[in-house]
């Protein structure tokens, strides 16, 4: 148990680092400010196959783990059991009261094979956060799925374990930029982004990797945005956009897309 927190804390204080490097350096080691306007977009270059957030007009800082919760972390060492039998799920508070289990659902040994069975595992979640599951979407790797208030803002995102039904908050902007149900609960830098700039970043970042890719809507969570990326209006993956400093994270550790479900 001990030792599976470790692990656990060791992967997020990894990706943290990445997160925060990059919003203190460029790729080529000068400062990156953002005072009271908004980041300002450039083509920056290529980071293919990298689930680490990327600044415009930057490399990638080369921290964290890049498989993201594709079949790599879901299996031995990094699968749902890591952290023992405990059950539980990130919320407000859960850092500042110094407890680092109850991160998530356990898992049920059941496959998950549908989407409506991923949303039935999401919603055992959301519960005890008291949110509730929006869209439902199928990877090659995992089901993702997007929880939200009661009054149906994004709140979260959380990614469901097809091999035996665990349910974990997504790697990534969930997990590190969220300042609700995050690593970085509590903390408030800022809104410096619109929905607008940030579907415009996303643009100008996918066009300088693929020229045929679009962002879809932006959904405005806690510190930052989610976006689809369309490929002829067809989704082919999603990213994510800081508020605050105007960094995209390509969410690599899905797969391919398979279906969406929205309720």
């Amino acid at each position: 148990m001990i030792h599976g927190r470790a692990r656990v804390a060791a992967v997020a204080a990894l990706t943290l680092t990445g997160a925060v490097a990059l919003g203190a350096c460029g790729g080529d080691g000068s400062a990156v400010t953002t005072t009271g306007r908004t980041p300002a977009v450039t083509a920056g270059r290529t980071a293919t196959g990298s689930s680490t957030p990327t600044t415009p007009g930057t490399t990638p800082a080369p921290a964290g783990p890049t498989s993201g919760w594709g079949p790599d972390v879901w299996s031995g060492a990094w699968g749902s059991g890591m952290m023992g039998d405990g059950q539980g799920s990130w919320g407000p508070g859960m850092m500042g009261n110094g407890h680092m289990d109850n991160w998530w659902l356990a898992a049920d040994g059941t496959r998950v094979r549908t989407l409506g069975q991923a949303r039935q595992r999401a919603t055992a979640f959301a519960g005890r956060l008291g949110l509730r599951v929006g869209e439902v979407m199928q990877f090659s790797r995992n089901f993702y799925a997007e929880l939200q208030t009661s009054s149906g803002h994004p709140a979260t995102e959380v990614l469901v374990n097809p091999a035996d039904g665990a349910v974990q908050i997504e790697y990534g902007p969930a997990m590190m930029w969220n300042t609700d149900y995050g690593m970085t609960y509590g903390t408030r830098s800022g809104t410096r982004v619109s929905a607008g700039q940030a579907k415009n970043i996303a643009l100008t970042w996918l066009r300088a990797r693929d020229t045929t890719l679009t962002p879809g809507d932006p959904e405005s969570y806690p510190g930052y945005y989610t976006l689809h990326i369309l490929r002829n209006g067809k989704i082919t993956g999603m990213l994510s956009v800081n508020a605050s400093t105007g960094q995209v994270w390509d969410h690599t550790w899905h797969g391919t897309y398979i279906a969406t479900s929205r309720r």
